[in-house]
């Protein structure tokens, strides 16, 4: 994918995913969502089961692995259906994705600069703080632009 087709679709996704990312009362009840919305709406286990073709003890397995956490997304979407609901699956960034690879940007520019830092000095050729610090604005905004997989690799 090219830098500004990468750049568009974070710019897409932020836009897409900023409402999600302002819900923080949108978390899962303890005992799963669909315990939580089976007795809502007043249903028994085997209810539930006889709507999505499976035994009473069937689905109470099934609440049980979305409890733990080792529920499939196939079950979960057929719960949902069950239950006239729809399931909504998504990995919502704690914080834009733009400024995650700022963040990463600007770790890799700080090790780049003091990697650099290092061999000048060892050269004494010193470089002045307010040219240092736009040197490392520059090198983070390059890096943003390239921002591939090189930004998630391990620097040497």
């Amino acid at each position: 994918m090219r830098s500004e087709d990468r750049i568009q679709a974070r710019k897409q996704l932020d836009k897409r995913l900023e409402p999600l990312r302002e819900m923080p009362g949108l978390v899962r009840p303890p005992r799963g969502w669909i315990k939580a919305i089976r007795e809502a709406l007043g249903q028994t286990a085997a209810q539930l089961g006889k709507q999505m073709g499976v035994s009473q003890p069937r689905i109470v397995e099934i609440e049980k692995s979305e409890k733990v956490g080792s529920i499939t997304l196939n079950t979960l979407e057929r719960a949902a259906q069950a239950m006239d609901c729809k399931l909504v699956y998504a990995f919502v960034p704690r914080s834009p994705l733009k400024r995650l690879v700022e963040a990463r940007a600007r770790i890799l520019a700080k090790k780049r600069l003091l990697r650099t830092g290092h061999n000048m000095a060892l050269e004494a050729q010193s470089v002045l703080a307010e040219d240092e610090q736009e040197q490392f604005e520059y090198l983070v905004g390059k890096i943003v632009e390239k921002a591939g997989s090189d930004l998630w690799k391990d620097e040497p």
